[in-house]
């Protein structure tokens, strides 16, 4: 479901504001005050959190450690944190934070003039030696401090101690910062930044931007609003000249809209896993060989997506069944992010995705059928005009008011639109290291909406498929069972 292509339209506006034209500063393109605006979808992921909801994503990584040993057998943080600084440099929004447009309170990012690279990538153990239920502990506990919203929304976490000679990294960032696909381009990033030690001397040295004062951001946002109807009567001239053709490009646009309103707003059944949730989670994960997802989507039709959707099915209907739901006719329903990001935007953080409603048959006992189900259902969405009306829809909250996405993703989340997010991120297909360590495992994290207790993130990377479970401490003490229900289910596909 990755071959959707985004309209083009710019998502966040660079706008850059000059000090006063006396002074010293008045030629030189340092003093430039900076700010970048969110768009409307990365502002609502920042709006919606609460003191239960987090909404950072995030991974767990498990290193080789020999080459990144110091004598006495520890980890070499110090050597890490050097060689992190050029890999930062070439993002600033790793080096800013939040501020909000007086009046308005549309949030922008701008450079932080306190950062300090050692809150945010930081040095910790396991009792040696330490296992993957300890380290799952461990990332349970991280995945439920929320990140401080007075800072730049990320951290990194090293993590020695492990058996086996491994180190694990556990990264956190918050959602407006990055989708799955920019996470997965930031760690491409972060580990060619430290691949090679002489990065530092040729990369360029940091230079902190002024943010600008409250005043130039209520002058840019009031100019802002005042264009928009402007930019309106544009687009109706441009109507005028063609009227039939605008008037048919109106319906079609209304009815994506419409479209992905329903889908959005829609009633699931209620399930154990839609409680309001706390703000503790358990983390757990398992992996599959992707060579043996293959041979099952290439035997069954579909594709890889298909097949994991079909595991997850299959797993909760057995998962619910456990907890005595009756699963006959239950409308069990899955937002399936779709990254509908071009190719020129690649590299960029912030959030290019969009939405699909998918119901899972977990009604359908027979494995077989509902492998056949879940390939007409994502079949029929992907025929559908639901992504490119939410496209629309966040289009039209950019060019009016934030709110508007706001209010229509806090209504999908009460009115229990969707039971769980399923989510499947595409890694690179080689190995990737740090300083010559290199990663064996990585283990997505999807965040957990406010009657949502489960979500289930993928990412495949160097030839295996990666399972990340993300749940609610005390609605899913038995997270492990659903973990091995995902892996009988995956071999039931495999003997079909």
């Amino acid at each position: 479901m990755r071959h959707f292509v985004a309209l083009p339209r710019a998502r966040v506006r660079r706008i850059m504001a000059p000090w006063p034209a006396a002074g010293p500063f008045r030629r030189d393109p340092m003093s430039y005050t900076h700010y970048d605006r969110l768009s409307a979808l990365d502002a609502t992921f920042l709006e919606i959190e609460s003191a239960s909801v987090h909404m950072h994503v995030g991974s767990v990584h498990l290193f080789e450690g020999g080459s990144l040993r110091t004598p006495d057998g520890g980890l070499d943080i110090e050597r890490i944190r050097t060689l992190a600084e050029p890999a930062l440099r070439r993002s600033a929004r790793f080096r800013q934070r939040i501020e909000r447009i007086p009046l308005f309170g549309h949030p922008v990012w701008v450079d932080d003039e306190r950062f300090k690279l050692e809150y945010h990538l930081r040095h910790t153990a396991l009792p040696e030696p330490g296992d993957a239920r300890q380290l799952k502990r461990l990332a349970g506990r991280i995945f439920s401090q929320k990140l401080d919203p007075n800072r730049p929304l990320w951290e990194m976490w090293f993590v020695e101690g492990l058996d086996d000679d491994r180190f694990a990294v556990i990264l956190k960032a918050h959602h407006c910062m990055i989708d799955g696909v920019s996470g997965a381009d930031l760690l491409a990033g972060f580990m060619q930044g430290v691949a090679g030690e002489t990065e530092e001397a040729t990369s360029p040295r940091w230079m902190q931007r002024p943010p600008p004062g409250g005043a130039r951001l209520v002058a840019d946002e009031l100019k802002r609003r005042a264009s928009l109807p402007i930019k309106a009567v544009r687009a109706g001239l441009a109507a005028a000249r063609s009227p039939m053709q605008a008037l048919d490009g109106a319906r079609a646009t209304a009815g994506a809209v419409a479209e992905a309103l329903g889908a959005g707003l829609g009633s699931a059944s209620a399930t154990p896993l839609n409680d309001d949730i706390g703000p503790y989670r358990r983390f757990d994960w398992t992996r599959f060989e992707l060579a043996a997802v293959k041979e099952v989507k290439n035997r069954l039709g579909g594709t890889v997506n298909d097949v994991v959707v079909a595991v997850v099915s299959g797993a909760v209907r057995r998962f619910l069944q456990r907890r005595t739901v009756d699963v006959d006719g239950l409308d069990f329903r899955a937002m399936l992010p779709v990254n509908v990001r071009r190719e020129d935007q690649h590299g960029k953080l912030g959030n290019r995705v969009a939405f699909l409603m998918a119901r899972l048959p977990v009604d359908e006992k027979d494995p077989a059928r509902r492998f056949a189900r879940v390939v007409e259902t994502t079949r029929t969405l992907k025929e559908s005009s639901t992504v490119e009306g939410g496209e629309l829809l966040e289009e039209l909250a950019d060019w009016t008011a934030t709110g508007l996405f706001t209010g229509v993703t806090r209504l999908a989340a009460r009115a229990r639109s969707f039971n769980m997010v399923v989510t499947n991120v595409p890694g690179p297909q080689f190995p990737v290291s740090i300083l010559g360590a290199k990663m064996h495992e990585i283990y997505p994290l999807v965040p957990l909406y406010s009657n949502q207790a489960l979500g289930i993130a993928l990412f495949s990377y160097d030839g295996s498929l990666f399972w990340g479970f993300n749940a609610d401490w005390d609605a899913v003490p038995d997270l492990h069972d659903l973990v091995e229900m995902v892996q009988d289910e995956f071999e039931t596909l495999r003997k079909l």
